[in-house]
């Protein structure tokens, strides 16, 4: 299976890409992950939708190819970052290639709630463009007081990495029954 991950946060030492490589390490015997840099796309404009920049067109391609599609948030000011609206902004119009792609939202910040604000604003976008989500209940991956579980770029809160065990099964088998 091959799963492509979108970073809100450009951060150099962002716990949300330490959560992606801590699942790229942990689960490499089920999937090939790779990561779409949203940084480098330009601001979506509509007049460019149907002639997009290469960084664009490389961007949909790559989410096109894809099997599944983690998005990975932090939370500003109770929503999603501007970088990964930019990139959802982008992947909703003219082919629509994330488009009943299954997605699996998660985040990580400092504060007690994890990102369960921006992860509600994602999913309604994610609604709209039609991608495919598990329920909510018992799905969402809200790592909060990440200044304690995370180590030497990893996740290391081991009833946290339990949690997630038990949601990656359920999504690997989401995606398996989606793409038949």
């Amino acid at each position: 299976m091959k799963v492509v991950a979108l970073i809100g946060s450009l951060r150099k030492d962002s716990y949300n890409e330490q959560l992606i490589r801590t699942l790229e390490q942990r689960y490499y015997t089920n999937f090939d992950l790779e990561i779409a840099r949203i940084g480098e796309l330009p601001f979506y404009n509509e007049d460019e939708e149907m002639f997009p920049a290469k960084e664009v067109e490389q961007f949909k391609k790559q989410i096109k190819d894809a099997d599944a599609i983690f998005i990975s948030t932090p939370e500003y000011n109770w929503s999603i970052s501007g970088v990964l609206k930019n990139a959802l902004d982008w992947l909703s119009r003219v082919d629509k290639p994330i488009a009943k792609k299954p997605v699996l939202l998660m985040g990580v910040s400092q504060g007690g709630l994890g990102t369960i604000r921006a992860q509600l604003h994602a999913r309604q976008i994610l609604t709209a463009v039609d991608a495919r989500m598990m329920p909510v209940a018992g799905n969402e991956i809200l790592i909060g007081a990440a200044g304690q579980k995370f180590e030497n770029g990893a996740l290391t809160h081991e009833v946290t990495l339990q949690f997630i065990d038990e949601v990656m099964e359920r999504f690997i088998n989401f995606v398996e029954e989606e793409i038949g």
